[in-house]
């Protein structure tokens, strides 16, 4: 290229970078126009589309309540999600007002733009009836205790053994039971009566008209529970006085009766063989063993006894001499 060409192409370069310049000063000017507006529509939501009235809440619809105090539970909710719009719902105010009720044990909230609300109540149930004293006391199987709650139908009585704690249960025996009643199979609710803990064996939870069925600790429940009901279904388990399940992999039916079919060694000791009967083949004994003597005689032909075993005689060495020690 000549030294002119370069100039032209030097002096054109300038030219070149307008257009690009200006495109650029555009962009800006428009991201800062969207920035403003982005920030006038956020403050307008905040300020005032937020808590306007054309989000009122104006429909609330409560669900999961079966129990006694649903109605209360549901009042005191309704109220409060009516003070609120779909665009704006304070959770921890819901959660708040739900948790003195003992039967709620956790909501879920979804509004239902532009005016509707919906609360979900997940209920805590009564697996058992707590018993100190005179008093009974409804207690969910996560250990809750449902004071005031009236209970229909019948639920198995934990024992106590002591004053009861004022909200919940804590970690031991009597939370144990009321684990086990919480996962109780309802085929079998009428069978239990009541759910003990015995020294040794945990929780024990007797069956009318069947055997006990022993648990020992309040893990794994429900696995327990369906290994007892395997075993409790099974015709070579009727009449066992109990089912372990402690291992619920291993249920144990005990108490069956067991026919002995012979005696058998205690483990490492070996089985004495049985007499040989009549006209019986006596095994041959070994070639180095000393002659046996005849029945009925001792030693020397006299009179009755057990033959005697002799010092062990070392064997003959060549030429009839005995074999040299081995020192």
């Amino acid at each position: 290229m000549s030294v002119a060409g370069t100039a032209v192409a030097a002096g054109r370069r300038p030219a070149g970078l307008k257009p690009r310049t200006a495109l650029m000063a555009r962009l800006r000017r428009r991201l800062v126009a969207f920035v403003v507006i982005a920030g006038i529509l956020v403050a307008g939501y905040l300020l005032w589309l937020r808590d306007s009235s054309l989000v009122q809440v104006e429909t609330v619809t409560v669900t999961g309540l079966t129990q006694a105090d649903g109605a209360k539970v549901r009042a005191a909710l309704d109220a409060a999600a009516r003070e609120m719009t779909t665009l704006h719902v304070d959770r921890e105010r819901l959660e708040r007002l739900a948790a003195p009720f003992p039967i709620v044990h956790s909501i879920d909230v979804r509004p239902d733009f532009p005016n509707g609300m919906r609360i979900h109540v997940l209920e805590r149930r009564p697996a058992a009836l707590l018993v100190s004293g005179s008093r009974r006391v409804p207690v969910a199987a996560d250990g809750s205790l449902l004071t005031g709650l009236a209970v229909k139908g019948g639920l198995p009585l934990v024992r106590a053994g002591g004053a009861l704690p004022s909200r919940r249960l804590g970690p031991g025996a009597r939370l144990a039971a009321v684990r086990v009643a919480g996962a109780l199979p309802a085929a079998l609710g009428s069978q239990v009566k009541e759910i003990r803990t015995e020294q040794g064996k945990g929780v024990v939870v007797p069956l009318e008209n069947g055997p006990s069925v022993v648990f020992g600790d309040g893990s794994r429940v429900r696995a327990k529970w369906a290994a007892a009901v395997r075993v409790l279904a099974d015709p070579d388990a009727a009449g066992a006085e109990y089912v372990d399940v402690r291992i619920p992999e291993r249920p144990v039916a005990g108490g069956l009766p067991v026919k002995t079919v012979a005696p058998l060694a205690p483990a490492g000791v070996p089985a004495e063989p049985a007499a040989p009967g009549p006209g019986a083949a006596v095994p041959p004994t070994a070639p180095d063993a000393p002659p046996l003597p005849a029945a009925g005689t001792g030693p020397g032909g006299e009179g009755p006894g057990v033959p005697q075993p002799g010092p062990p005689q070392a064997p003959a060495g060549a030429g009839g001499g005995a074999l040299p020690n081995p020192r």
